[in-house]
């Protein structure tokens, strides 16, 4: 699958109205379902126990205020205003913030950096909109901190996974909350004795049908999405406005602060308490900023402002404007969004809000794939199987280890909690501690990469960060009622990510220390004092320079290898898109003779990786563009100490040089006659007979010395006989005289998630029968 051609789709046709508001309107299912099904339970979690509804009214005006003004402090002001201009490169989120920084700072977590990395079109062109020296002299102290003092960088990556970790936590929570709530309509509409009996069972029935269909991609149902939304939008404002206009036209005065005030003055610690209820009604805000890689910052801003915001404000004063001239309602029914439905749309109500429901538990969901994916390129993840469910639509995708594992804690949540009190604190905790991350990774941006004031930055770490610690403190304090459930997760995931990550560093340090030097190589001889065989070895190794320790082990033990020799590096760089001219990195590694190469393939972490035909084809290709370009030294002798990023050539893939070499591969039966005046064809020896017949077409213009000619015949003659796979399997494990601690993450822990990860993806699709894995044991 091969979606490089659309990456970049987000990035054009941003000045069409008709574009930026057809986004608007997409925009509504993907970035706004948790969002606008927030009056669900908002009111039912905030009087759920803390505060009463008395007949002065003070508390429903008092929380009617708190509403407005945190919609508008938080949605509005810091996302749509603010953090929505802090994109990495178009895309958004905790770790599109931290890769922000990572770049500005140079304090990146990936061992395998190369500064031909900062060469890349999105690192340059971040560099050219702000230059990546701070302008301001505190700026300039604090990135050489960042940088000089490993601690902070781990701390600093410590608060983005801890981010992180609460919006997986969220992707639990947040489907059976909405659900759940959405359900509960049933309790009005039939016999009180039966509801409770239903609303489990149904709830738990489309949960599981929710993340069943999961595999199928949001692309096959996401045309219901922005409708189902725009609907319940469009319902709810209506039902508002029909409350306020039928119950208490005067109910706009609650939004004036002074009743934020009076509130808090008469409910005191309970009024403080239940301050985690109205922090629900910013749930799915995050959404705005972590989906921004599938919309433009215009289209998002427009949807807000134009019909969300306005909606919410109506839902909540015609539920307020409702309750205000109703208080004594039967507490089974508790104070819920469909009391205040007129009865004859109870039905109809009831059906597009658990449609409106599901559609929210989806983007959260997505959301959740999205972030692990980054989280799994930075190497902060287990490696696990990401399918892409779409060919067309950029960013899709599907993991079904994750999706089965929220599925199961979503139920268990659910089944456990049994109502909106205990879902509504635990969710909230989660959703306030991401948005608290966001602020001071934020606070950073401000500083680091617009080079800004410190007073700005402290403005809106102290503006922002107040609120949100007020109801940090507000969810928190209800820990035993169910906020201890996002702790629990995010601390377990949290784990997960630590170990995983060490021992990534760990590994990676010591294929460093044990690589081998190009000496050694040279030292054999030019013919290497082994036997060269017919074909491509490609040795997957995760250096980009010396010769990994699993060659020379290879080679002690078996001395024989192909005639043609490849050590291949995928990696990931902290940027979001790689364009595909500039994918491969390709270079030789001694004396040209030999026919070893290096070749880095970079890979941003939202980009998809190629199917193995057409990597391989891609790959030969960038090689023989390479020979064809000059770009090597004639004898290979270039300054040993030299650093090996400078031998180092930029090749884009096939499709990027449609001038240059192009690789077909006929079967034998099939040769087409020898090229046109335009092409010239460098061929394989006839002598022996395969299956297939490989050639390189080169540009009749191009001019090839004997060498370089003999060069492609070789790598032709190589890729005809067939490419073989050698790849690493490592046993890690403590070294002797480490602490116990580091015995227990390593032995036991780093290791046991090695061996129920999935492999790399590249070699999830590499033929058996060209494979061969060289065990070693690695000492950490």
């Amino acid at each position: 699958m091969d979606l490089e051609t659309g990456v970049f789709q987000n990035h054009v046709k941003r000045e069409s109205w008709k574009t930026v508001l057809t986004l608007a309107y997409q925009s509504l299912g993907v970035v706004y379902g948790d969002l606008s099904t927030s009056p669900l339970y908002v009111y039912k979690s905030t009087f759920a126990e803390d505060i009463q509804h008395s007949e002065t009214n003070e508390e429903i005006y008092g929380v009617l205020s708190f509403v407005f003004w945190t919609l508008t402090l938080v949605p509005l002001l810091k996302y749509v205003f603010i953090v929505l201009k802090a994109d990495d490169n178009g895309e958004g989120g905790t770790f599109a913030l931290y890769s922000l920084l990572c770049r500005h700072a140079r304090i990146n977590s990936l061992p395998n950096c190369q500064v031909a990395d900062e060469e890349l079109y999105e690192y340059k062109r971040d560099a050219a909109t702000t230059c990546l020296t701070p302008t301001t002299t505190f700026g300039s102290r604090l990135k050489s901190t960042l940088e000089k003092h490993r601690v902070l960088q781990r701390l600093l990556l410590l608060l983005a996974l801890i981010g992180t970790c609460m919006v997986i936590g969220d992707g639990v929570l947040t489907p059976a909350l909405s659900v759940f709530s959405a359900v509960s309509g049933l309790e009005l509409s039939m016999a009180k004795e039966h509801h409770k009996y239903v609303e489990v069972p149904v709830a738990c029935t489309i949960l599981i049908g929710l993340f069943a269909l999961q595999h199928y991609g949001t692309h096959r149902v996401g045309f219901l999405f922005a409708p189902v939304v725009f609907v319940w939008l469009m319902c709810i404002s209506a039902i508002g406005i029909y409350n306020i206009i039928h119950w208490n036209p005067h109910v706009y005065q609650a939004l004036s602060p002074y009743y934020m005030y009076k509130f808090l003055r008469k409910t005191q610690r309970g009024g403080w308490m239940s301050l985690g209820g109205i922090l629900l009604c910013i749930t799915g805000s995050e959404a705005m900023f972590a989906d921004l890689g599938h919309f433009s910052q215009l289209s998002i801003k427009i949807a807000f402002t134009s019909l969300v915001y306005p909606s919410l404000i109506l839902a909540y004063m015609g539920q307020a404007a409702y309750l205000s001239q109703h208080h004594v309602i039967d507490n089974d029914y508790h104070i819920g969004f469909y009391v205040s439905v007129p009865g004859k749309l109870r039905w109809p109500v009831l059906v597009i809000a658990i449609l409106a429901a599901v559609v929210g538990s989806q983007a959260i969901i997505t959301g959740t794939f999205s972030i692990i994916k980054q989280c799994s390129a930075l190497g902060c993840f287990p490696r696990v199987k990401i399918v892409h469910t779409s060919s067309k639509i950029h960013g899709q995708i599907y993991i079904p280890e994750i999706n089965w594992t929220l599925m199961l804690l979503c139920l268990a949540v659910t089944i456990g909690f049994r109502d909106t009190k205990r879902l509504g604190n635990a969710s909230g905790l989660a959703v306030i501690t991401v948005m608290l991350v966001t602020t001071c990774l934020m606070s950073l941006v401000i500083v680091l990469c617009w080079h800004k004031s410190v007073f700005l930055a402290i403005c809106f770490v102290c503006f922002f960060g107040t609120i949100e610690v007020l109801y940090f403190s507000a969810s928190l304090i209800k820990f035993l009622e169910g906020a201890w459930v996002p702790i629990a997760l995010s601390l377990i995931f949290l784990i997960v990510m630590c170990v995983w990550h060490y021992g990534i560093l760990k590994t990676y340090e010591f294929d460093v220390q044990n690589k081998v030097s190009i000496n050694w190589l040279l030292s054999l001889g030019p013919s290497l004092g082994i036997v060269r065989v017919r074909g491509i070895g490609l040795i997957h190794t995760e250096l980009v320079s010396g010769i990994p320790a699993i060659f020379s082990h290879f080679v002690t033990n078996l001395p024989a290898f192909h005639e043609v020799l490849v050590f291949l590096c995928i990696k990931s760089v902290p940027v979001p898109h790689v364009r595909a001219k500039e994918r491969f990195l390709v270079g030789h590694i001694g004396p040209r003779q030999y026919r070893l190469y290096r070749c880095i393939v970079r890979y941003g972490y939202r980009d998809v990786h190629k199917d193995d035909m057409e990597f391989e084809k891609d790959l030969v290709c960038s090689i023989a563009e390479y020979i064809r370009t000059g770009n090597a030294e004639p004898n290979g002798a270039k300054d040993e100490m030299e650093s090996e990023d400078d031998k180092m050539t930029v090749v884009g893939t096939c499709c990027t040089h449609t001038d240059g070499i192009q690789l077909r591969e006929d079967d034998v039966d099939k040769i087409e006659s020898a090229g046109t005046s335009e092409l010239r064809e460098i061929k394989s020896s006839p002598v022996i007979q395969p299956r297939k017949r490989v050639r390189f077409i080169v540009p009749d213009s191009s001019k090839i010395n004997r060498d370089a000619r003999e060069e492609l015949q070789e790598l032709v003659e190589a890729r005809e006989a067939g490419i073989a796979y050698i790849l690493g399997h490592c046993y890690v494990r403590a070294k002797q005289g480490s602490s116990m601690l580091k015995k227990l993450v390593i032995n036991y822990g780093y290791e046991f998630l090695r061996r129920n990860s999935r492999a790399p993806a590249y070699t999830l699709s590499v033929p058996h029968a060209s494979t061969l894995e060289v065990g070693m044991v690695y000492s950490v």
